[in-house]
């Protein structure tokens, strides 16, 4: 389950993405677009948070698809 919600973490993240590069593309809504650059920044810290491994060599996610 937990897969699911990265993926669509990830797709947001594009989705965002695209849309900002879109608005400043268009011109006008420069303080929007930056906001947008800033959640899927945010977003992609979340994913990493997840799925980077620590020291011991497991990542977050691992352990909780134990606990299912």
């Amino acid at each position: 389950m937990m897969n699911v919600v990265l993926s669509i973490m990830a797709l947001g993240m594009a989705a965002l993405l695209l849309g900002a590069l879109y608005l400043w593309r268009r011109g006008g809504m420069g303080k929007q677009a930056a906001l947008m650059v800033l959640l899927a920044a945010i977003i992609a810290a979340n994913i990493a948070i997840w799925t980077v491994p620590d020291p011991a060599g497991t990542a977050p996610i691992d352990r909780v698809d134990e606990l299912e």
